[in-house]
């Protein structure tokens, strides 16, 4: 029942007390937009002004924008990498930032991102805001629970002693998450000790046993990414026999060892050979359409987030859930959390996200897709949080407490409106990302670099790659890289073997960063790579049906990465023979010297 209309919001009448200070703040956050951007800055600068990253530009203490602007430059991650170098090695000075570090989030191959306790806060302070922007239009999610497959993921120590792991897992780690009060809105299915055992499968079979459990009290389904929740669905399609011989037994499967999780799973899992016999009768079907409406008859939405990359999963999360609305509900990355979706219910394809301007200082550089890039004689002119213009595009730039000015993010962003003064912006992609699966982000120069080093296996048979281009097949769960090569093969007598370009896949594997390693070593979210061969003549082909749809002969470029249907059915069906990864490339939770 909502509250007292002394509480309502403009955002619609809240669910409870609770909710209603919730909504308060985001009006007033949103509606004071350039006052809290300014306060924010004038808080970063002034707690920050004797850190040696700030003198080396002489801000002198200087708090307002105009200076800032006009001293500190624009940044990215290899301008402040020797920095961070240090702080990973162990100097303890005032580098970045005057608050020690917590510890550094692991962001791709080789990025480190400085966290100070303080971030921890400001995170589960956006937490706190979803729930009560998700009652506004699901009623009733206080009277069941939420089925969410949330893992944690190998950490290690930076040579100077830092904890170094990713900012999902520090914050399911932190005191915020294993000691958060009790929330009717917002209750899980998996016990704490299931979402903090570091074995993946450990963690995802118990999950799915305690989600099977409480059936009938799942509200909503949800992961991360929508490739997490797609692999928790496959995972039961792999172990749906296990998990219903558990449920039947009322005893844990002898894979589960973690003791921890064992001792919290003998006081939920009693015998039930009635569930059991449910569980057996719906996944022994060989149609699994609407599997997860099937089995959690109560859903009302899955949460997950499908922008950007994510959206090549929707057709798929579809089908299993019967066309399940689909909330994308927060905004966020390694660097900082951004802000929350006010329509969380609306098309995947209309998500738009508020910027929460308490979050961090918030710049924007006009983006401008076909342009030849900065250039030294025209420095970028960055605009402001509520100076953005409806309908450009814009890459983000952030200034955080943690101590990063002035640095890209690398997403570039649409403004799609206004809630208040504070501009709503559609994902429309990561700057420069080729190719993902899952959290891994992969570039046209590494898949370059992959190429050529997988090539050189090849160099004994006198046999080169032509061209060659690339896409992330989703069909299959987990996903993974298909890549199209077109071969030069001088001698036919002594061509490459099924063996040799097996092995050119393990090589590509082996190029690609640890993000994508890990994703196939130990998350098992990403499947083996596979190189198709294609006919000789095949990318002319392509070139040709690129000039013939009006493209330039003379600026044509073969497209690294390809997902325009007609081009896929081209290239397929010059396919000749296709290889798979036969091994799992090395990985380690070590990381390598920046």
């Amino acid at each position: 029942m909502a509250v007292d209309d002394a509480l309502s919001s403009p955002l619609g009448p809240p669910a409870c007390e609770k909710d209603a200070k919730a909504l308060q703040f985001i009006e007033e956050m949103t509606r004071n937009a350039d006052l809290v951007q300014e306060k924010v800055l004038a808080e970063i600068l002034n707690r920050n002004k004797h850190v040696e990253y700030l003198k080396r530009f002489k801000l002198d203490g200087a708090t307002d924008k105009d200076t800032f602007k006009s001293k500190i430059p624009m940044i990215t991650y290899d301008d402040l990498q020797p920095d961070i170098q240090r702080i990973a090695n162990g100097d303890r000075s005032a580098i970045l930032s005057a608050h020690p570090f917590l510890n550094s989030s692991l962001a791709g191959e080789r990025k480190l991102m400085p966290t100070i306790q303080e971030e921890l806060d400001r995170r589960q302070l956006l937490y706190s805001l979803l729930m009560p922007v998700m009652n506004l239009y699901v009623p009733g999610l206080d009277k069941g629970k939420g089925l969410y497959f949330l893992f944690i993921k190998s950490e290690t120590k930076t040579p100077g002693g830092l904890l170094a792991r990713p900012v999902l897992t520090s914050y399911y780690k932190s005191d915020h998450f294993k000691t958060r009060p009790y929330d009717p809105y917002n209750v899980y299915t998996s016990p704490n000790e299931a979402i903090l055992c570091a074995d993946s499968f450990q963690s995802m079979f118990t999950q799915m046993l305690c989600g099977l459990l409480e059936r009938q009290q799942v509200l909503r389904v949800g992961a991360v990414f929508a490739s997490g929740l797609l692999r928790a669905i496959r995972f039961l399609q792999l172990n749906w026999r296990d998990l219903a011989l558990d449920i039947e037994s009322g005893t844990l499967n002898k894979r589960v060892t973690d003791p921890c999780l064992r001792d919290c799973m003998v006081k939920i899992l009693k015998p039930n050979p009635e569930l059991a016999e449910f569980i057996r009768f719906q996944c022994s079907k060989e149609n699994w359409e609407g599997i997860i409406t099937r089995i959690w008859p109560n859903t009302k939405y899955l949460d997950v987030i499908v922008t950007g990359a994510m959206a090549q999963y929707i057709p798929t999360l579809d089908y299993y859930s019967g066309g399940l609305p689909l909330a994308c509900t927060m905004y966020a990355s390694s660097e900082c959390y951004f802000g929350l979706n006010l329509n969380p219910m609306c098309k995947p394809s209309e998500v738009s996200y508020t910027i929460m301007p308490n979050m961090a200082y918030f710049e924007f550089l006009p983006h401008e897709p076909h342009s030849a890039g900065l250039t030294c004689d025209s420095p970028p002119k960055l605009v402001d949080l509520v100076d953005v213009e409806l309908g450009k595009e814009y890459e983000l730039v952030i200034t955080t407490y943690a101590g990063l000015c002035r640095y890209r993010v690398g997403d570039i962003l649409r403004v799609t409106g206004f809630h208040n003064s504070a501009p709503q912006f559609h994902f429309v992609r990561r700057k420069n990302v080729l190719l993902s699966i899952d959290s891994d982000k992969t570039d046209e120069a590494e898949l370059q670099k992959a190429v050529e080093n997988a090539s050189q296996l090849l160099r004994e048979y006198n046999t080169s790659v032509v061209e060659y281009t690339s896409y992330a097949d989703t069909k299959t769960i987990p996903g993974h890289y298909v890549i199209y090569w077109e071969l030069l093969i001088k001698d036919s007598t002594n061509s490459p073997s099924e063996k040799v370009l097996s092995e050119c896949c393990v090589a590509m594997e082996e190029s690609m960063n640890s993000v994508y390693r890990q994703g196939r070593v130990a998350d098992n979210s990403i499947g083996p790579l596979e190189i198709r061969v294609v006919k000789n003549g095949t990318f002319e082909e392509l070139m040709d049906y690129a000039i013939s749809r009006g493209a330039s002969i003379n600026q044509y470029k073969v497209p690294r990465c390809v997902n325009f249907t007609p081009i896929m059915e081209l290239l397929d069906s010059r396919v000749v023979s296709r290889h798979f990864s036969p091994s799992l490339p090395h990985w380690t939770p070590e990381r390598r010297r920046l």
